[in-house]
């Protein structure tokens, strides 16, 4: 948690709170455009995290960068990591997000109404987070068990 606004300067930190708590760090990662920076690319090559960082919207009407073919010699870090995402296999790998993250974003934001914090200052809004991601967790096990339940019900009734 965080009252800071641009997400790129909290990766090392949030690495660094991964391994803590896994004892170990992914080897495959997918961020948002808001995690963008050179550094970041490089602070998980250091890593060995082989990232997926999204570059940020192309302006409207700017042509799609190609998805193969030389790369131009004028190409940079942000270039070389759109071309990685537009890939075949980047864009499997990017595509995850959509299934695995997102889905809470939505379920936490629409189902749980969770649109602004109640509280105010870092230490009870995290809190308030944390509160809500256990609330969420336990609905979810709640539900797979319930679901276990019936289907056993369902086979032998």
């Amino acid at each position: 948690m965080s009252n800071q606004p641009p997400d790129f300067e909290h990766l090392e930190p949030m690495l660094g709170r991964i391994a803590d708590s896994a004892g170990a760090l992914p080897t495959v990662m997918t961020m948002d455009a808001g995690y963008w920076s050179e550094d970041n690319a490089n602070a998980c090559m250091d890593r060995s995290i082989d990232a997926y960082i999204a570059t940020g919207r192309l302006p409207h009407g700017q042509p799609l960068p190609p998805k193969r073919g030389p790369m131009p010699k004028y190409a940079d870090a942000k270039a070389l990591m759109a071309r990685k995402i537009r890939s075949k296999k980047g864009s499997k790998i990017y595509a995850q997000r959509k299934a695995i993250v997102e889905p809470v974003n939505g379920q936490i934001k629409e189902a749980r109404g969770l649109r602004r914090f109640l509280l105010r200052g870092l230490e009870k809004v995290d809190g308030e987070w944390h509160l809500i991601a256990a609330t969420h967790n336990l609905l979810k096990l709640f539900r797979y068990r319930r679901s276990q339940q019936l289907a056993l019900a369902a086979t032998t009734g």
